[in-house]
């Protein structure tokens, strides 16, 4: 019987591993680090939790891709499924290689396997079970090969399947960017249509705005310049130059004047063949802007208060003859409806008739119709008035209200108060003020509607008359003829 000592191992002849270890080459210098599970489920002690399989890698990747596809653009998206599918491929070549290792794995252990058989009838004793439990790693580990092995073929089939997916959204990522582009390039189009219509139309609104530009540039040249010329002239010395210069050309010409109406009057009475001078008569400038006055021309003539005087409009030649309602006091302003026609006053007491008139028709006030047309052109004017009376009551406040001469209406305001407005009507009544001492030039009489009247006080004579004139041309554009009471000859709205 023979004998086993327990050092077999050391007597052991070396050749025996040199059929095995011919043909196989190991990772490393040692057994692999393997350990038996639960339900004889081999681990690897080098394997890290934290790395993930080829699944949920691409589980990952396709759940981020559909998360982001509703953020990202056409292109990115397109970009992000080329990317995908050059993923997909790269994980298939791994796939590849995988099996290929595996497969080598496959005959590794089955040459190990082999190996350990021839080892096993050769060994006994302790060295045997460690033969044996080798053995058992061995198929254990094939074992999980094979599952793996599994798991790395449906891995595969859904790498390939997710590969399939992404080229087929590929493709239909880059057929949405090219109807994009389309869509592009015709908005593009559109665009560029719409641009050259808008420039064909400024070009030609700037050509039109040239042609007529051009007039209104050379009347501002125009005014420029005589803004310059006024600017230039009027400085302190020669402004004080010029008021006295104008001063003493208006002193001669009233006196001149005064003379010229003195020598048509004797004139007059000379060709009517009057021996006896009359004992009244008309003093005055007998123009627009002016008073007139009846003065006793001899002291032998009575109180003109104890008589009482009607004036009268007369026509040019002297036929027509008008009554001017509320005339009835020794003075007697003209107002715009006298120019170019004769006045006449009429003096009666106790049976005696006396008749005077004007040397000529009155004139008109220089300037005034210019600077009425010139008022024409704008919608509404202003103008500073003080309000002397009040539906037949005399009001004594001398606060300045603003008088609104408009196209279609006339308003009175206070701020922004309004006292009185009113469109122009057949009931409204507009006038120069008969009577009133020397004011009378300067007030004009308003008679808004039934039991409203105003008498208003302007700046001046040429703002009254101004008023007057800008108010009936308005009114006559409305088909409103605006006159004073009971007055009847209105040919001359026009002025």
């Amino acid at each position: 019987m023979t004998r086993v000592s327990r050092d077999f191992s050391n007597t052991m002849p070396k050749e025996a591993f040199a059929a095995v270890s011919a043909d196989v080459i190991f990772a490393s210098s040692r057994f692999p680090n393997y350990k038996i599970g639960a339900n004889n489920q081999i681990i690897d002690g080098k394997d890290d939790h934290k790395t993930l399989s080829m699944k949920e890698v691409v589980a990952r990747e396709t759940a981020l891709l559909l998360e982001q596809q509703k953020r990202l653009s056409v292109r990115d998206l397109a970009n992000k499924f080329e990317k995908g599918l050059a993923a997909a491929a790269k994980l298939s070549e791994e796939a590849r290689l995988r099996e290929a290792v595996s497969l080598e794995k496959h005959v590794i252990l089955k040459k190990l396997r082999d190996a350990l058989e021839a080892l096993k009838g050769r060994v006994a004793g302790r060295n045997k079970d460690d033969v044996e439990e080798a053995i058992a790693m061995v198929e254990a580990l094939a074992v999980k090969l094979t599952q793996r092995e599994g798991e790395l073929i449906q891995e595969k089939a859904e790498v390939k399947s997710l590969a399939n997916f992404l080229k087929q959204a590929s493709e239909d990522a880059r057929k949405l960017v090219e109807e994009e582009r389309a869509f592009a390039r015709a908005e593009i189009e559109s665009a560029r249509a719409a641009v050259q219509r808008v420039e064909e139309a400024l070009q030609e609104h700037e050509t039109m705005s040239r042609a007529s530009g051009k007039q209104d540039l050379e009347e501002l040249m125009k005014e420029v310049q005589e803004a310059r010329r006024i600017k230039m002239l009027h400085q302190p010395s020669k402004v004080m130059d010029m008021e006295h210069e104008l001063c003493a050309l208006r002193s001669q010409l009233a006196q001149k004047s005064k003379r010229a109406l003195h020598l048509q009057k004797e004139l007059a009475m000379c060709k009517r063949g009057e021996k006896n001078p009359l004992l009244y008569e008309l003093d005055g400038p007998e123009a627009l802007g002016s008073i007139l006055r009846i003065l006793p021309s001899s002291d032998n003539a009575p109180e003109i208060s104890e008589f009482s005087v009607q004036w009268y409009r007369l026509s040019s030649d002297g036929g027509k003859k008008e009554l001017i309602s509320g005339a009835t006091k020794q003075v007697y302003a003209p107002e715009p409806f006298d120019v170019g026609r004769v006045l006449q006053a009429d003096i009666f007491s106790e049976g005696q008739h006396i008749t005077l008139s004007t040397t000529g028709p009155i004139e008109p006030a220089p300037g005034l119709g210019s600077y009425v047309e010139a008022l024409v052109r704008k919608h509404d004017t202003a103008f500073n008035v003080i309000i002397s009376q009040m539906s037949g009551v005399d009001r004594i406040s001398e606060s300045i209200h603003a008088l609104h001469v408009g196209k279609m209406r006339m308003k009175l305001t206070k701020g922004k108060t309004t006292v009185a407005k009113e469109y122009y009507s057949s009931s409204m009544q507009l006038c120069g003020v008969r009577g009133g001492g020397n004011a009378a030039p300067q007030a004009m009489f308003w008679h808004v509607k039934n039991g409203t009247s105003f008498v208003l006080a302007f700046e001046s004579e040429r703002e009254r008359n101004a008023a007057v004139m800008l108010a009936r041309r308005f009114a006559y554009d409305c088909n409103i003829i605006l006159a004073g009471p009971d007055d009847r000859s209105l040919s001359s709205t026009a002025q």
